[in-house]
């Protein structure tokens, strides 16, 4: 446990991963790698969205994520939205974390995973979480929305979802950006407010009062950003009809909370990722899957943004490609076999 004078500053560890994204935004496909290791443990644990999942090392990381992309959509430019840094609640608030999301933008000029290339500008949306620990990051978990990148290069693997498909804006107040310390208290407030939301006792979405048991925890404008394949819904109700039912109606069998690995907050902004967070089985129609064979894992980070004590805007990431693998479909897989057919 840190000393207590110290426990609410996590100036230096912020300070570490700006330099660690500095040096990965100023290196080129064939150097990331000697940059990661001035930052990383030998050991370090990194995460990332299905096809990368569990690596481990500089080396494996930039072989596999950094270099290909870096090759692919150039030159990249890192666009944060939010910031922050803090104790993780799950661990009893011993190991310190800090966060990043927003989009990396470039010249898609070359082919990535098997996505044709657009020539054009592209938002690859990504959302990081960085455990630092004695002057070293030594644990990560990197989620980009894939499958959005995919929709901008013409080549979206889903049928049409309730949800409207952006590229999705930072928090309305454009005050995510928390490079600063700050006050320790609204960030406690934010991460009661976040577990006053996931606590809030359940009930079904069909209900008519369902409405009314969210609007304890979440203002009546909430924004809820979804992944591409589900999509960014406006208001309670809204959230309700357009995500909460078709969720609930496809994704209801063989259901499992497995838990956090990090939750936590400062100021007005917090957030969780698990690995994974839920078990669940399609049974049938969502995501333009038939029912599926068994239950299938869910790895998400949600960020939020807390407005006078409840949920304001809430951004998710969600391992859409790894859960329809596990289904027994293999998106990008496919997508390459049509490629590779001259399709």
């Amino acid at each position: 446990m840190r000393e207590k004078k110290d426990k609410d500053d996590f100036q230096r560890e912020k300070k570490l991963v700006q330099e660690f994204h500095d040096a990965i935004d100023q290196s080129t496909p064939e150097n990331v790698g000697q940059a990661l290791a001035k930052f990383v443990s030998p050991e370090w644990h990194w995460r990332g969205m299905h096809p990368f999942n569990d690596q481990k090392g500089p080396e494996a990381v930039a072989k596999l994520f950094w270099s290909p992309l870096m090759d692919a959509i150039k030159p990249l430019q890192r666009r944060p939205d939010i910031f922050i840094a803090g104790l993780n609640e799950i661990d009893g608030y011993d190991s310190i974390w800090v966060v990043e999301m927003g989009h990396l933008m470039g010249l898609f000029d070359k082919p990535w995973l098997g996505i044709r290339p657009t020539f054009r500008i592209v938002m690859l949306r990504y959302c990081e979480f960085n455990r630092v620990k004695d002057g070293k990051i030594v644990e990560t978990a990197m989620f980009c929305d894939i499958p959005h990148l995919m929709m901008q290069a013409d080549q979206n693997p889903f049928p049409p979802q309730t949800g409207a498909m952006l590229v999705q804006p930072g928090p309305r107040t454009h005050t995510g950006l928390c490079y600063e310390k700050q006050d320790p208290q609204q960030g406690r407030n934010s991460l009661a407010a976040i577990n006053a939301m996931l606590n809030n006792p359940g009930a079904e979405f069909h209900n008519k009062d369902e409405a009314n048991r969210l609007a304890r925890v979440w203002n009546e404008d909430m924004i809820w950003w979804g992944p591409a394949g589900i999509g960014a819904t406006y208001t309670i109700e809204r959230y309700i009809r357009q995500h909460c039912i078709p969720f609930d109606n496809a994704l209801s069998e063989g259901y499992k909370f497995n838990g956090h690995i990090c939750r936590l907050a400062e100021s007005d902004f917090g957030g969780f990722f698990g690995w994974a967070n839920l078990t669940l089985q399609n049974s049938g129609g969502y995501m333009g899957m038939t029912e599926g064979p068994a239950p299938a894992d869910m790895r998400v980070i949600d960020m939020y943004r807390v407005e006078n004590g409840k949920i304001a805007e809430n951004w998710i990431f969600i391992d859409i490609l790894n859960y329809l693998a596990m289904q027994g479909l293999d998106v990008l897989g496919r997508m390459n076999a049509v490629q590779s057919g001259g399709g």
